[in-house]
């Protein structure tokens, strides 16, 4: 196990570098935050350059980049151009409602998917499997701006239920979460479904009712465990994707998360909140599929960590 941990430990190094040097090079092919800066006045070309000095941009290129990589060692992201404050700061003032929305999405979508999909699958070819099937297809159509907008209109609106927009309380997170749980269920509950007749048809279950097993020990102590293996997976990777990719939803329900930050901050090029922001997220993607990784021993004694079975 520890093994494992230190070999994605330098994989996850490599990984990092990679991003950086990708979004170093990449976010100044989309203009100069000078220009930006000054786009509403007309300043001397004495102003200009002393403030590419103020923010180092007067430098080589490759050595701007040397001193991102020296400052990122020593766990510095840099200060906005913008506001001068710190990207670090600014970052940590917004993870917590970036992560909280993810989980609330997460945690949506399992309260609904795992039942619809488990009940598909035992329930194969029934009006139930039809439903639960219509349901998916629906979900997965839904596009999450939309929703959001119609469950602002309906519980916000019209019944005043929740607050339509902001951050605070419980209270706050309950339609963002929903928005992104909904959609996100239709795709995992045909995982589910998907999974669990896999399971099923193995000769192991058939064992189990053959030994006068209840129907649902048979179907959550036996199928259900061997079916959670891809289902884990796909949780790990929309749980990296949500914690950037809910920039929409972000902007619907004006939530302070990391992804509206960065969006605003490549309207604005501002450079290091960009390069943060970015890698920030690339680390927390690695930490959740490291994690996933070694959930799977866990599940599944027959699995080291790692992937490999005995």
């Amino acid at each position: 196990m520890l093994q494992f941990i230190l070999r994605r430990a330098f994989h996850s190094v490599i990984v990092v570098f990679v991003i950086s040097l990708i979004i170093f090079f990449s976010i100044r092919l989309t203009g100069d935050p000078v220009a930006v800066m000054f786009s509403a006045g007309e300043p001397t070309q004495a102003a200009i350059d002393n403030l590419r000095a103020q923010l180092g941009l007067d430098e080589p290129i490759w050595v701007q980049y040397g001193i991102f990589m020296r400052d990122l060692l020593m766990f510095d992201l840099g200060t906005s151009f913008r506001t001068g404050e710190s990207v670090t700061g600014m970052i940590f003032s917004r993870i917590g409602a970036t992560l909280s929305l993810a989980l609330g999405g997460i945690f949506v979508a399992m309260l609904i998917a795992f039942p619809v999909g488990i009940i598909s699958a035992v329930k194969r070819g029934t009006a139930l499997d039809f439903f639960g099937r219509i349901f998916s297809l629906i979900g997965i159509s839904f596009p999450n701006f939309w929703l959001g907008i119609m469950l602002i209109i309906i519980f916000a609106v019209t019944l005043q239920w929740l607050p339509a927009s902001g951050y605070g309380g419980i209270e706050y997170l309950i339609l963002p979460s929903i928005t992104l749980g909904l959609i996100l269920s239709g795709i995992l509950s045909r995982l589910v479904r998907s999974s669990m007749l896999e399971v099923l048809n193995q000769q192991y279950i058939a064992t189990a009712h053959s030994k006068g097993l209840k129907e649902w020990v048979v179907i959550f102590r036996h199928a259900l465990r061997n079916a959670l293996i891809p289902t884990i997976t796909f949780l790990g990777i929309q749980f990296g994707s949500l914690l950037g990719g809910t920039v929409i939803i972000e902007q619907v329900f004006s939530w302070p998360g990391i992804g509206r930050m960065i969006i605003d901050a490549i309207n604005q090029r501002d450079y290091p909140v960009i390069q943060g922001g970015v890698i920030i997220l690339a680390l927390l993607m690695v930490l959740v599929n490291l994690i996933v990784d070694i959930s799977y021993s866990f599940i599944d004694p027959r699995i080291k960590a790692g992937g490999s079975e005995d």
